[in-house]
């Protein structure tokens, strides 16, 4: 079967006998393939390419960010080994998820161009330009996990960093809370309702708010503390009858002051009870491991 060069459609037999289409006859036989034909380098261009490509492409985000952080003045001429490293994993962070996948394609395709070439030597060339190109993309994939993998632990710490930084501030809003409700009532909430009448507050910024929504609702004890006053006076005996007696009955003060509380906060991981949960005390944050055994909280196992 043969393509007919005028009109397309397919030709059973021989052209020179007329197209049954158009009726374009060929003027002589097929042209001979070559003697000699000269090897392709154009897959092996494609693979050097793709190298290089790749590593001025981490090469310039790595100066762009050291440049970024050492300015154009004569100090960026003489930067320390340490600079150039910190640099190369801010460019690796980047350009994590852009360049990861580019890297792994580039490798596939570098690695099948060179099975291709050795395959067949005598129709392709430039088999160490394509290496050239691999290797400079494998390079450049070992560099992004190394930078990326050296700084995983330093970023996990510095979130855990910022989560605690968070706790504290919702810790230290409510405090302040807990003083403008004691200054106004002159007692502080009870544990049944304190979310309630902690809402109440004036709240412009909604700090108080925000606060509230990560506190256990169970993990809040006010005690009267060692000055507590009371709202009503006990009750005092009267009649002769009981004067003589041993023993005192004492009536048991309503209206008492709570002065002192103890608010247990969320850990990092937003789970209640643990080890890991921190605890406020009149204002003095520390972790739920670090507070005495005698602490009038119990854990809570709601999440």
């Amino acid at each position: 079967m043969i393509i007919c060069p005028a009109c397309g459609s397919s030709v059973e037999g021989d052209l020179r006998q007329g197209c049954s289409s158009c009726g374009a006859r060929a003027v002589g036989p097929p042209l001979a393939r070559p003697e000699h034909e000269l090897p392709s380098y154009g897959r092996a261009s494609i693979a050097f390419a793709s190298g290089v490509v790749l590593s001025a492409g981490f090469l310039v985000s790595a100066i762009a960010a050291l440049v970024e952080s050492n300015g154009l003045s004569l100090r960026f001429w003489r930067v320390r080994f340490w600079s150039i490293v910190a640099a190369g994993e801010t460019a690796a962070w980047r350009l994590k998820w852009m360049a990861l996948p580019v890297t792994i394609a580039v490798l596939w395709s570098c690695a099948r161009i060179i099975r291709s070439i050795k395959a067949d030597p005598h129709k392709f060339i430039g088999l160490r330009a394509a290496r050239i190109g691999f290797t400079n993309a494998a390079v450049v994939t070992i560099l992004f996990a190394t930078l990326i993998g050296i700084t995983v632990p330093a970023r996990l710490r510095q979130r855990r960093y910022a989560i605690e930084a968070a706790i504290y501030a919702r810790g230290y809003t409510l405090d302040r809370a807990f003083r403008q409700y004691l200054e106004l009532h002159g007692t502080l909430p009870e544990k049944e309702d304190y979310i309630k009448e902690l809402g109440k507050l004036p709240d412009p910024d909604g700090s108080i708010a925000e606060a509230l929504r990560f506190i256990d609702p169970n993990g809040y004890q006010a005690t009267t503390g060692p000055f507590a006053s009371t709202k009503v006076k006990p009750l005092v005996q009267r009649g002769g009858a009981l004067r003589n007696i041993a023993t005192k009955i004492i009536a048991d003060p309503p209206g008492v002051s709570f002065i002192t509380y103890e608010l247990r906060l969320p850990s990092e991981h937003r789970f209640f009870g643990g080890d890991d949960d921190f605890v406020m005390r009149d204002g003095l944050i520390m972790k739920a491991s670090e507070v005495p055994s005698s602490s009038v909280l119990t854990r809570s196992s709601a999440p």
